[in-house]
């Protein structure tokens, strides 16, 4: 009996030089033969793919890229070098756990550096990048966005003839797990990086290592920080001064957070009312005689009002009488927009969610933004005691993730593979033993040059103006530091620079605070 032959052509043994025909018996025996070495190279051509994709997803530790632009501000012609690099941050045993980046931009023509002033940069969160003030504030470039903040295509950036880049040099730094920065040595503890205190630990260690390569120690310091950034950089003037001994002409804080300071129920609730006005007042939602109103008008009657009577009211709970809380409750309803029943059905004690909610429910079923109550939207339903989404989050993801793409690449020459995460993950992120805002009083307590400036905008509900002037009184509790602290409020919200005419007011006022807190040649620290 013959055996069943079947004909298959031979492609895969490169002892054979051409593709004849053989049998099956062949077949098996050149199989088995070259299975173990075929194998081996597939399972190395897998190996070498993996670790190919995972070398370009990886931020270098230490590398950076230098290119040359101009911009104009103020009518002045002023030339810059943009640095954007990665510097790493290092264990107790100065082996690297990760790498940050960071963008610096530096004014070319001008050569003496000792007296030049340098920002350093951050935003919130926690865990968002550097690139809202980078791209939209203090920078030499801007988003291409309309007048009043709304994204606008073709996506991109423009000159920022407002940046404070005519005074002072900037670095943005982005901290870990966020923008391009990464942890390297997997096995650290998250608690290295994400927490309040570890936060500013490790940071600081890498801003004193960034000022000493750069060779800024002379220079002019200032710490600017927006949102959960104002947490970060009252804490990291405090750290720098007290364990680097790296001292600061100014902390700036841009729509700050608590910080640690104390406030509870009642206190907090009550400082929300004035941006209750502000808010309803911009929608036309108050009566005729307090629409007609200039704001900064209505907010200095309705400022004392939270203070003087609706903190008071909230402190009583059910001591309150029917008669006074009634009295309280119309008063509350005609500087809020906010119907009295609404306001009586919460015990006074409104929440801002219910807020955002409820203002526009009943006019048009519109919903308005936490960070800035500018901004409209509306829910799959108009019941309900808080909103489905913040329509200006949305809005501002929308613009500015295209434009910093395009920008670090076509402009910066940073090229990368990794995603440039606008919020990263650090969570679950350690919110115990805060105390920064204390210890921003102590460091300007501590040194008679540091000065403080915070910028907040009337309609930011997430970061509220009135808790932030609330902020100030707590940092100089005596008063004895009033000369040193200046508030500046604006009307837009918690990114107050993406409206045009607050993004050249904003930075003029860091420009002259900058100006107003540069020491005299031999001018000693010194109370007198």
């Amino acid at each position: 009996m013959k055996k069943n032959r079947i004909s298959i052509p031979v492609i895969w043994d490169r002892q054979l030089e051409d593709t004849s025909l053989i049998s099956i018996d062949l077949f098996l025996s050149q199989f088995q033969k070259n299975m173990k070495k075929f194998c081996l190279i597939f399972l190395c051509i897998i190996l070498s793919g993996m670790t190919q994709a995972q070398e370009v997803r990886k931020i270098p530790v230490e590398s950076k890229v230098e290119t040359t632009n101009e911009v104009t501000i103020k009518g002045k012609r002023v030339p810059y070098r943009a640095t954007a690099g990665t510097q790493p941050v290092w264990d107790e045993k100065g082996e690297p756990i990760a790498s940050l980046f960071y963008t610096y931009y530096e004014r070319t023509d001008i050569s003496d550096k000792a007296s030049r002033p340098l920002v350093i940069s951050f935003n919130g969160g926690p865990g968002s990048a550097s690139i809202w003030m980078h791209l939209a504030y203090t920078g030499p470039v801007i988003l291409n966005i309309d007048s009043e903040g709304y994204p606008v295509q073709p996506y991109g950036t423009k000159a920022n003839p407002h940046s404070i880049l005519d005074v002072a040099d900037i670095v943005y730094i982005d901290p870990v797990n966020t923008g391009y920065s990464r942890i390297i040595k997997e096995d650290t503890p998250r608690g290295t990086f994400f927490g309040i205190n570890s936060d500013i630990k490790y940071l600081a260690d890498w801003v004193n290592t960034f000022v000493t390569r750069v060779n800024r120690w002379a220079s002019p310091k200032y710490l600017i920080g927006e949102s959960y950034g104002t947490t970060r950089v009252a804490g990291l003037v405090a750290q720098l001064q007290n364990s680097h001994w790296m001292y600061f002409n100014g902390v700036i804080l841009v729509s700050p957070t608590d910080m640690g300071i104390e406030r509870g129920g009642p206190i907090k609730m009550a400082n929300y009312w004035p941006y209750y006005a502000a808010t309803a007042w911009y929608h036309k939602a108050l009566p005729a005689e307090l629409q007609s109103k200039d704001l900064d008008e209505l907010l200095a009657i309705v400022e004392p009002f939270a203070v003087n009577e609706v903190l008071p009211a909230m402190s009583k709970g059910g001591m309150l009488s029917d008669s006074e809380r009634d009295a309280i409750a119309t008063k509350m309803a005609y500087y809020s927009g906010l119907s009295k029943t609404s306001i009586l059905q919460q015990n006074l004690m409104i929440p801002t969610s219910f807020f955002w909610k409820e203002l526009l429910r009943e006019r048009d079923g519109m919903t308005i933004g936490r960070l800035d109550s500018r901004y409209k939207g509306f829910d799959r339903m108009e019941g309900g005691v808080t909103y489905d989404f913040d329509p200006a989050l949305t809005s501002w993801n929308h613009a500015f993730a295209p434009a910093f793409n395009i920008y670090a690449k076509n402009v910066l020459k940073f090229n990368t593979d990794l995603t440039y995460n606008l919020f990263g993950p650090v969570h679950p992120w350690d919110r115990s033993n805060e105390t920064t805002g204390y210890d921003l009083g102590t460091a300007m307590r501590q040194n008679p040059y540091l000065h403080l400036m915070v910028q907040s905008g009337y309609f930011d509900g997430g970061t509220d103006y009135f808790n932030a002037k609330y902020s100030t009184w707590h940092i100089d509790p005596n008063g004895k530091m009033k000369d040193r602290i200046d508030f500046k409020g604006y009307r837009s919200g918690h990114m107050m620079y993406l409206r045009a005419e607050d993004l050249a007011t904003s930075n003029e006022d860091i420009r002259q605070f900058i100006q107003k807190s540069l020491v005299k040649p031999g001018q000693p620290a010194m109370y007198k």
